[in-house]
């Protein structure tokens, strides 16, 4: 099989780390061997975190620079920070709705802007999917289900040779039943929202 590195960045508490494990976990199930790593940084709620889960027979599961086949991040300018890991045949997927940094909040940072950083993204991958997947946790109904939308979107770009039902009984076997339903919308609208992107 073809070795697939895939980088998930984002702040603590966005899910990162649990959307690279049930990657891993569904990949295992599938029979495709991958390695997941954490660099968890500051993974509180608001720092940044990255993982990586890379797929295939690889050596090593650090992703470094240039490396990334795939990059998933999920607030804009965390992607926009690891395109450093990304080169000309990258497809990235990102979320487009900003979680601002406490240094913006008290007005002694700016924010990049989202448009120019989308187009400095797409000017250096090979494609870019760029999608609000907090509103579609949101109308899933769970405005925590973000990782879950992001899972979906990575499935449903097709750049991964995983089953959109493999990942689905994967969290099926690892959410809790209250947030069950939430979380398989949010996935299946992630996955629509990647095929139209």
């Amino acid at each position: 099989m073809e070795t697939k590195r895939i980088v998930f960045v984002g702040v603590g508490g966005q899910g990162n780390l649990l959307a690279s494990r049930l990657l891993g976990e569904a990949c295992l199930s599938a029979g495709i061997p991958a390695v997941v790593s954490e660099i968890h940084g500051m993974a509180q709620r608001g720092g940044i975190v990255e993982s990586a889960v890379v797929m295939g027979y690889a050596t090593s599961p650090i992703v470094s620079k240039g490396e990334a086949d795939i990059l998933i991040g999920f607030e804009p300018s965390e992607t926009l920070r690891a395109l450093n890991k990304c080169n000309k045949d990258t497809v990235v997927i990102t979320n487009i709705r900003p979680l601002p940094p406490f240094t913006v909040a008290i007005g002694q940072g700016v924010y990049p802007d989202i448009d120019k950083s989308l187009d400095l993204i797409r000017d250096n991958v090979r494609s870019l999917i760029a999608l609000d997947g907090d509103e579609l946790a949101e109308k899933a109904g769970n405005p925590l289900s973000l990782n879950m939308v992001m899972l979906g979107a990575l499935v449903g770009s097709k750049v991964i040779p995983l089953d959109e039902d493999i990942l689905k009984e994967t969290i099926s076997k690892t959410t809790k039943q209250t947030f069950l339903e939430s979380n398989l919308k949010a996935f299946d609208f992630g996955v629509a929202a990647s095929r139209v992107g």
